[in-house]
């Protein structure tokens, strides 16, 4: 159950987050409303099938159910726990816009081929009625080859739910490795020419032949 906070403040938030509350806001009404959320339900409703697009009932002081979903968090950077929270009111007879990661599956035929695949965009922008906002969509890669990409309007959505972004920018693409070029090999190519650049180096006299009288025999 979210409850309203009624003191305000640095201090009271940090002796909330010590006994399992996250501080946060509740924005859609009149006028934003500070609340507190036990860790644990938070995290319960935003591990659900819906993720983070889940819509919580959330019920305040005065006893009635607000339909609200996430719209915003912060997060302990040491700790990795949720340190505030931002939900939003929605009507669910009215779409809203909300962001949807996009993850590839399949295998590429261009990766066979010995391509790289690389996925220019990990979310996109879905609007849709809050019930119908899906946790996540997929596309499949397995038509892509060297040198091809797929454009976000190849993603198909659910019944319901209509792409914000540009359906022409690039999802992902196949691209042939970049070939890296041996330290060696720079460094033959570098060398010039011998009489090009300077003139070859001189070669060493030979040591003079020790004169027979100096030669000692074994006799």
């Amino acid at each position: 159950m979210v409850q309203n906070r009624a003191v305000l403040g640095s201090p009271e938030s940090r002796r909330l987050r010590r006994q399992g509350f996250v501080p946060g806001v509740l924005y859609g009404r009149e006028q934003p409303v500070a609340i507190t959320i036990r860790e644990r339900d938070l995290r319960a409703a935003l591990s659900g099938e819906s993720g983070a697009n889940a819509v919580m009932d959330v019920i305040v002081d005065d006893g009635a159910a607000h339909a609200s979903v996430l719209k915003d968090y912060q997060r302990d950077p040491v700790r990795g726990r949720i340190s505030h929270v931002d939900l939003q009111e929605v009507r669910l007879d009215r779409p809203i816009r909300a962001t949807v990661p996009v993850h590839l599956v399949g295998e590429a035929p261009g990766t066979k081929a010995g391509g790289v695949l690389t996925q220019a965009l990990v979310e996109i922008t879905v609007e849709a009625l809050p019930l119908d906002v899906p946790a996540m969509v997929e596309f499949d890669v397995g038509g892509l080859n060297i040198g091809e990409s797929a454009q976000l309007g190849q993603i198909a959505l659910p019944d319901g739910v209509m792409l914000i972004d540009d359906p022409e920018t690039t999802l992902a693409s196949v691209t042939q490795p970049t070939r890296v070029e041996e330290p060696e090999e720079a460094a033959a190519e570098g060398e010039e020419p011998a009489g090009e650049g300077e003139a070859p180096a001189a070669e060493a006299p030979a040591e003079p032949e020790a004169a027979a009288g100096d030669r000692t025999t074994g006799e």
